[in-house]
């Protein structure tokens, strides 16, 4: 056993802030997420830099909204995982679901907190669990 002073540390990988939000930015064209809903699902960035980070300029990217990406993007390779029809699969978001209260999982999403995005990628991952 390493002593306390000799244990490695571990750094997480950096993450690609551009590749992250061009691929947020395509996962919320197939949704057909709103600007509006994009920029909450992100985090409320301030307007001129949702539109810089959609441009692809993006200059600073909090750990925040990366985590949030990440969400998102865990929540779309579940629904790409549990349906085959890509439509179906990207349809789902808008459609009301009764473990949200009855709202969409869009809706849901959109509630501000990242803790709405991490409920519904749990209700996914707890769906295909069988599967994995």
């Amino acid at each position: 056993m390493l002593a306390l002073d000799e244990q490695v540390r571990v750094t997480p990988p950096r993450i690609d802030p551009v590749a992250a939000l061009r691929g947020f930015f395509h996962i919320a064209e197939a949704w057909g997420v709103t600007a509006e809903e994009a920029r909450t699902i992100l985090g409320a960035p301030a307007e001129r830099t949702y539109y810089a980070w959609r441009a692809g300029n993006a200059v600073r990217v909090p750990s925040d909204t990366l985590r949030r990406i990440g969400y998102v993007g865990g929540i779309y390779k579940a629904l790409q995982i549990l349906y085959s029809d890509p439509h179906f699969a990207d349809g789902w978001v808008k459609r009301p679901n009764a473990a949200f209260g009855g709202q969409t999982p869009l809706a849901r999403m959109c509630a501000g907190d990242v803790t709405d995005l991490a409920e519904v990628r749990t209700y996914l991952d707890a769906a295909r669990a069988p599967w994995s």
